[in-house]
Order: C-alpha cells, then sequence, then structure tokens
C-alpha cells in the first residue's frame, strides 16, 4: 500500500511498486494511449510525478531503442492498472523491472479518472507519495516543492559530435528528446550538441548553418542566462525552436509567457497550421504558454490549439527563424508535422545559397 497526496488533502491509495520510497512533485496527467516509455524518458517531465489516463499501462513492455534520453526523468509514475505480463516482439523487461532498475516510483490501482478530474477543475497541484500516510511536516514541504534550475538537471555535462552530414546544426540543449536528433540526422545534417548555458560567441565562431533550440523542463522565465544568450544568437543564423525553445525565443523577443492550468500533455492535441488551413494531430508536453497580446510586431502566430486557441506556432517576420510549441520529432499522426524539419532545412539552403 502507498499514498498520493494532494496539496488539497486529498488522498489517493494505491500499490506501490518501482522504488519504495517518499517522493514529491507535481502532478501531471497525460492523455496518451500509447507512448508510456517516451514519456517516461521525456526530460521535460523533470520534478513531475505524471499521471497516464489510458487506464492499463506497461502492455507492451520496455524496448530501450525507443528512450527520449538515458533513463527515466520523471519523479514518480501513476496509473490504474499495471499490466505484469506485458506482449511485444521487442520487450526486454517489464515496466515494473525497469522503474525498479532506475530507483523511480511507481503507484498503481488508483482512480486516475477522479485524479485527473481534480487536475482539470483545480489545476496542477504539488503532491507526494509515501508509504505511510504523509506527516504533517512532508505535506507542508510538498507544497512548497520546487526543482531548482531543472534546466541545468537535464542538459549535456559538455558539448559532442551526434551525427555527420553536408549541413552544420548547433543543437542548444535545454533537455532534448534524441527524436529531434534522429529527424535532423535523417535531413542530412552534421549535429553539435551544446549544453544549455553555453556562450553564445561559441556558436557564432562555430560557423554552423542552422541553430536548432530543444524542448526542456520548467518555467522558461526562470532562464534568464539562456534567454540573454538568445538576443545574441538571433538574426545571426536560422533558428528552429521546440516547445521550452519556442517559450525561450518568445521571452527573447520580449513576448511574456504564463503557465496554464493543468498543461498539455498527450498525444491527441489538435493544432491548426494557419497558413495550410490544415488542423494537425500533436504530441504536446508542457504547463505554460506565449501570451498572445505580449507578442512583438515581428511575430506571426502560425499555429493555433484548436481546443484552447493558445499559441502553437511563430514565425518572425525580417528573420530566419520560426518555432512550434508541439513536438514534430514525436510523430502521433504519426508523421504529419515532420514538414517543419523540412522547413527549417530550408531556410538552412536558403541561407546558405544567399
Amino acid at each position: 500500500m502507498a499514498y498520493l497526496t494532494l496539496e488539497d488533502g486529498t488522498i489517493f491509495k494505491g500499490e506501490a511498486f518501482g522504488a519504495k520510497v517518499d517522493i514529491m512533485g507535481e502532478v501531471v496527467f497525460n492523455t496518451g494511449m500509447t507512448g508510456y516509455q517516451e514519456v517516461l524518458t521525456d526530460p521535460s517531465y523533470c520534478g513531475q510525478i505524471v499521471t497516464m489516463t489510458y487506464p492499463m499501462i506497461g502492455n507492451y513492455g520496455i524496448d530501450e531503442t525507443i528512450s527520449e534520453s538515458s533513463g527515466p526523468q520523471v519523479r514518480a509514475f501513476v496509473m490504474r492498472e499495471l499490466c505484469k505480463e506485458p506482449s511485444n516482439w521487442n520487450c526486454r523487461e517489464t515496466l515494473q523491472e525497469y522503474l525498479e532498475r532506475y530507483d523511480i516510483v511507481g503507484l498503481a490501482g488508483i482512480d486516475t479518472r477522479e485524479l485527473t478530474r481534480k487536475l482539470r477543475d483545480k489545476g496542477t497541484m504539488h503532491g507526494i507519495i509515501t508509504q505511510v500516510p504523509p506527516s504533517v511536516h512532508q505535506i507542508e514541504e510538498m507544497k512548497v516543492f520546487e526543482v531548482e534550475r531543472p534546466v541545468d538537471e537535464t542538459t549535456c555535462a559538455e558539448k559532442y559530435q551526434y551525427c555527420t552530414g553536408e549541413r552544420k546544426v548547433a543543437v542548444l540543449d535545454f533537455g532534448l528528446k534524441r527524436n529531434i536528433l534522429r529527424s535532423l540526422e535523417k535531413r542530412g545534417c552534421a549535429l553539435t550538441v551544446f549544453p544549455a548555458r553555453t556562450n553564445p560567441q561559441e556558436i557564432i565562431a562555430g560557423g554552423f548553418d542552422g541553430l536548432m533550440l530543444t524542448n526542456g523542463p520548467g518555467d522558461p522565465k526562470v532562464n534568464t542566462e539562456i534567454i540573454e544568450n538568445l538576443k545574441q544568437l538571433i538574426g545571426k543564423l536560422p533558428i528552429f525552436g521546440i516547445c521550452l525553445g519556442h517559450q525561450l525565443v518568445a521571452l527573447a523577443m520580449g513576448a511574456d509567457t504564463e503557465k496554464l492550468k493543468y498543461g498539455h500533455r498527450g498525444a491527441n492535441h489538435p493544432v491548426k497550421d494557419m497558413q495550410k488551413n490544415k488542423v494537425y494531430i500533436t504530441s504536446q508536453n508542457h504547463g505554460y504558454t506565449i501570451m498572445s497580446r505580449s507578442l512583438p510586431a515581428c511575430a506571426v502566430v502560425s499555429h493555433k490549439n484548436w481546443n484552447d486557441q493558445t499559441i502553437e506556432g511563430v514565425k518572425y517576420i525580417g528573420y530566419p527563424m520560426f518555432t512550434v510549441q508541439f513536438h514534430p520529432e514525436a510523430a502521433p499522426g504519426p508523421e504529419d508535422t515532420a514538414y517543419l524539419f523540412d522547413e527549417f532545412i530550408e531556410l538552412i539552403d536558403r541561407k546558405r545559397r544567399s
């Protein structure tokens, strides 16, 4: 038996598996029917207790070759039912074995519908998973829990080369998903991945054809040093930003961001490309959004979330730069929005010809 306690006092009782320790974090939900391994290994979930709304998790096991990072990034993983006997030809271990190996807390057997409704009604909350009912002190600690500088926890320690190719692209790693690198590799890019706080002059002096700004965790506004660095890079070379990269560019251009009530997390979010007049099904994982009224005059909204009309993409007139909030590399469509990587390559090639 284990307990998930929310900051409003609500308690859910369930079955503990994986690491049986006490853990606290921000409680969020993901609506994906598949892709739990990609969720587990997405660095954007750093500091979060993730609840899956799909009722059974673990039914196809774990295959390390599809992980988005070196291991699980969540603080805890919550579900209605844990499948202990997966069936898939690629399965190498069960979800239970995987979480045990990485010392990640798992919690099964709770009413995830009730939990999701509560988060939708009241908004994202802090929570704590304990093996016995939590103490008053633990609850007070949980209410003020924060991960300081989560980007520093998820970025690479030093720069590295990922692949070879015709176009030299620098990648600023804020907590990247590996499929971003794979998507650029398929398009003939030689990638050099840099830590998040790399001096911008090193990138400018590197003779790169383009700059990729990746996804990552946390409140974009706490990354003040990175925002200042981006101000020096904007206009110097073609830029494509995804998720946190999208938000950081907006902040560097003078816009503002705000926290969403419960965020967008799942593989079924409709997004409209305003220029193509077409709606795509996208994968998303973010808790913040750009405030439309704060955008500078040069910013044109290229994509909108068709559920709540929040900004999902921006193009900057006069700059070789565009960004999107969703994840075109995640392929929920399955590859409907991969055209954005092609547009980035076109932007690079146009710059190289000029």
